[in-house]
């Protein structure tokens, strides 16, 4: 395949995938091989090419392994920055130390290390995108590998064409060659006249990634299917197609499904989450633990599935185990994540005033309240009388008396829930609801100068309701602040 052609092929990729703007600032990852050697120079094809202007800068780890075959690979981009006129930062460390101190593989624990320092380059070169130099092969290996270890449907859909670096940072990591062979890149290499280095290990049998790349694959192509790479790299992407959707779904459900959000804990509407399909039920459980930053180098189907069980079985006070020391707990009609702790669990007693209109901080509660005031008019009512989710309402402003303050439950509360017969304690209300005491006090509570008015997440007051001659509108709506 001609040089362009293959620039267009990725030019064509990065577009459809939306991998990094035209005048974006990235870090290439580059240890010298053939595949990120032809990353560095397809990327400089864009700029001369495709009317890109991209940033480029090297980055090149040296993990202490390989002797003078890796100290050579480091020589070699150092040269081939120069040559380029590219910035080019060049580290050193030392993993069988790591190893020996903290266990694990050298593959892992090599991996870690170069991403935290791909991070780090980032960072000091004020760069948002880590370009890396996965192809199509390594995508059907990386999918073949899962399966024979065991995967489910995110293992499946591969390597992702771009992703987050890690959980809020706003680095990404993308992969401009994950739709170019092998084959096309070698060529590519050889019409280019572009040099690189060859890294012996890779054409070893050490190592169950080798042995696929080496053994396992060629012997399927020759033996049962020709097209197997092609056959896996399909499935992936569809893998991805379902995957996408689900995460949409779950990013769309989790909100409502939330009672509660501190630190230490965070309790889900257990019913709400039966009524969906398993699959969902299972990644909005793997969210909700993700809120907690643990990772999920441990947390497996068997976890997800433990969980779902656990709300199909709708055994109140059943407990799980789950990675980190969490754990889940069904109480009532609530799935209850909890990390341990040895404080006790404190009741936010704090009062806050309420911004009418505008913006309130909770810190304490980790919630912000937002207000606004809107006129309708005769025949208007109807659009405003569906709630959008239970953390939003709309209240008759002509019933409120101003000001507003958010506090907990006090001894002697009370209210008329919104459908109820009559008033009734707001503490009996909660116990209605079957919220265990220990969280009663936790529960906010929206209020005037004549009482609550809305018991934020669960029933708002009969006398702040809308009715055919409401005329002015307050508007209000709870947001948990990392949400």
């Amino acid at each position: 395949m001609p040089g362009s052609a293959l620039v267009k092929r990725v030019a064509q990729f990065v577009a459809e995938q939306e991998l990094f703007a035209r005048d974006a600032r990235l870090v290439a990852g580059i240890s010298g091989g053939p595949d990120s050697m032809a990353l560095l120079h397809v990327l400089l094809g864009l700029n001369r090419e495709h009317g890109y202007t991209l940033d480029i800068s090297m980055a090149h780890l040296h993990h202490g392994l390989r002797g003078h075959d890796a100290d050579a690979d480091a020589a070699f981009v150092a040269a081939a920055a120069d040559a380029m006129a590219l910035p080019c930062i060049i580290e050193r460390c030392d993993i069988p130390k790591l190893q020996a101190i903290q266990g694990g593989s050298v593959e892992e624990l090599a991996r870690r290390e170069r991403y935290a320092f791909y991070q780090r380059v980032c960072a000091a070169q004020g760069a948002q995108v880590i370009a890396l130099g996965h192809h199509a092969d390594d995508n059907a290996e990386t999918v073949l590998h899962r399966i024979i270890r065991g995967t489910g449907l995110r293992g499946v859909a591969g390597i992702a064409p771009r992703r987050t670096a890690q959980r809020g940072s706003a680095i990404t990591v993308v992969r401009p060659l994950l739709n170019i062979g092998r084959g096309d890149i070698l060529r590519y290499l050889g019409d280019e006249g572009i040099a690189y280095c060859e890294d012996e290990t890779n054409a070893s049998h050490d190592g169950t990634r080798n042995r696929i790349r080496n053994e396992l694959l060629p012997r399927l192509e020759a033996d049962y299917n020709p097209q197997v790479r092609d056959a896996l790299l399909r499935l992936a992407e569809q893998a991805r197609w379902v995957e996408q959707y689900i995460r949409e779904t779950v990013e769309k459900t989790f909100r409502s499904l939330i009672i509660s959000r501190t630190d230490q804990e965070l309790v889900l509407n257990a019913s709400a989450l039966a009524r969906k399909g398993r699959i969902v039920q299972a990644e909005l459980v793997r969210h909700a633990i993700g809120r907690f930053d643990l990772g999920e180098q441990d947390l497996t189907f068997g976890h997800l599935k433990s969980v779902t069980d656990l709300v199909a079985e709708q055994i109140s006070g059943k407990q799980i185990t789950l990675p980190g020391g969490m754990t889940a707990q069904l109480v009532y009609n609530r799935l209850v994540f909890s990390m341990p702790t040895d404080e006790p669990r404190e009741a936010i007693a704090e009062q806050v005033a309420i911004h009418l209109p505008g913006r309130t901080v909770l810190p304490l509660r980790r919630i912000e309240i937002e207000c606004d005031l809107e006129r309708i008019g005769p025949g208007e009512l109807g659009e405003h009388l569906h709630n959008r989710d239970r953390f939003e309402e709309w209240l008759d402003l002509d019933n409120i008396h101003p000001p507003l303050v958010v506090r907990s439950r006090q001894p002697g509360d009370r209210f008329w829930p919104l459908g109820a017969p009559g008033s009734k304690k707001v503490a009996d209300f909660l116990s209605d609801e079957k919220i265990v005491p220990g969280d009663r006090e936790r529960v906010a509570v929206l209020c005037d100068q004549l009482g609550p008015i809305w018991i934020i997440g669960y029933r708002i007051d009969e006398r702040a309701k809308l009715t055919r001659i409401t005329r002015e509108v307050l508007r209000v709506r709870a947001r948990y602040l990392d949400e």
